[in-house]
């Protein structure tokens, strides 16, 4: 039989389809967003000592204890902001699990949900999901920056979740206290839920500060904020994240989730709630350490016709490929992986409607120096 498809305009992500064509043909995959580098010894040996202790069953829906606990602690110790460690902080099978609960828990059928174009994939699907609708609003092409005015202009009867991400995938764009104030006047006086991405929080370079949602209460006092373990500590395929909300939306969103996974990886909940409390020092210094990379991979990028945007977070980097190819950039990453070996992303999958003319692709340079001396030495060649 053919089913009714509930998401028809969704098929394999683009990630996996990039990533798959890197395997086929050999190419260096700086694609996908994972770190092709170990996580930290000490996180290794604290989840092989959680497992020959026993600690395998399942855990509390809402996550352990102990690491419901350290994730306040780093709360409080980040943003200033004091967290109940038993009614607002919920472990979850990653990131994108945290959000799917948040959108299915607190949006109804005929709402709708404001994203911010170019977003992450999961976003949309969603809100389809819980019958809504998103409401694409465009990012300045030039810079990822936001015009909150016509964040403003797209607010209905009918919205009821507003999905921002800071630092920002794929720009690595990130907010200042401006955008924060701003958000502040649009959503004050409204029932509008704000979920705020910031799994890359601790990824920030030049001396700039995140500016979490947690920093404001107001804005915290309606917000779910997702953050993501795998991302602070090298350790995707654990897929561990979780989200921080006021009682009564973590309540609702507590509902999903013990039916969606119940709960999370045991062994890693215990090897990570040590981890945060025993070596701070790793999330502390993670902007330093991937400043580093970010910083060579740039010098490097000046010796091939790929031109690099500025990169304020995260651990990607877009280039303007326009110099090298008037391919689309869909067309473009496909030839650059199966001809010169090198995987990339293009934009347009993060778009409803992408810009004309754009030619950018994203870069991941959560690799280790050799992977992308690799991917350089390709790139010179273009």
């Amino acid at each position: 039989m053919t089913p009714r498809t509930r998401l028809p305009r969704v098929g394999t992500t683009i990630f996996t389809v990039m990533s798959q064509l890197a395997a086929e043909h050999g190419a260096v995959n700086l694609g996908q967003g994972f770190p092709d580098f170990p996580p930290p010894q000490r996180l290794v040996d604290a989840l092989a000592r959680a497992v020959s202790e026993g600690r395998n069953q399942y855990a509390p829906s809402t996550g352990i204890p102990a690491l419901r606990q350290a994730i306040a602690d780093k709360t409080l110790a980040c943003y200033g902001r004091r967290v109940d460690a038993d009614a607002e902080v919920t472990v979850t099978g990653g990131a994108s699990e945290a959000i799917f609960d948040a959108v299915l828990a607190l949006v109804h059928p005929g709402e709708e949900v404001i994203v911010l174009d170019p977003c992450y994939d999961c976003y949309e699907p969603a809100i389809e999901l819980a019958g809504a609708r998103a409401v694409h609003v465009p990012l300045d092409p030039a810079d990822f920056s936001v015009d909150w005015q016509r964040v403003r202009d797209a607010i209905s009867p009918r919205t009821r979740m507003l999905m921002v991400n800071s630092p920002h995938n794929p720009s690595g764009a990130m907010f200042g206290a401006a955008d924060l104030a701003a958000l502040r006047g649009i959503l004050a006086g409204t029932d509008i839920v704000l979920l705020s991405d910031e799994v890359y929080e601790h990824i920030v370079f030049d001396g700039r500060r995140h500016e979490s949602v947690l920093r404001d209460p107001e804005l915290a006092a309606r917000a779910v904020v997702v953050s993501s373990f795998g991302k602070t500590y090298h350790c995707t395929g654990w897929k561990i994240g979780y989200a921080i909300a006021p009682p009564a939306l973590s309540a609702e969103l507590r509902k999903v989730h013990q039916y969606n996974t119940f709960c999370s990886f045991t062994p890693a909940q215990w090897a990570l709630a040590e981890m945060i409390r025993d070596e701070p020092g790793h999330h502390e210094g993670l902007g330093a350490f991937y400043q580093a990379k970010r910083d060579r991979f740039r010098r490097q990028l000046e010796g091939t016709r790929l031109r690099p945007l500025p990169v304020p977070g995260g651990y990607f980097q877009l280039v303007d490929y326009s110099a090298a190819s008037d391919l689309s950039d869909v067309e473009f990453c496909r030839w650059l992986t199966v001809e010169k070996g090198v995987a990339a992303i293009p934009l347009s999958p993060f778009y409803q409607s992408p810009p004309a003319g754009q030619r950018l692709a994203r870069l991941c340079f959560a690799k280790l120096e050799s992977t992308l001396d690799a991917a350089i030495e390709r790139l010179e060649r273009l």
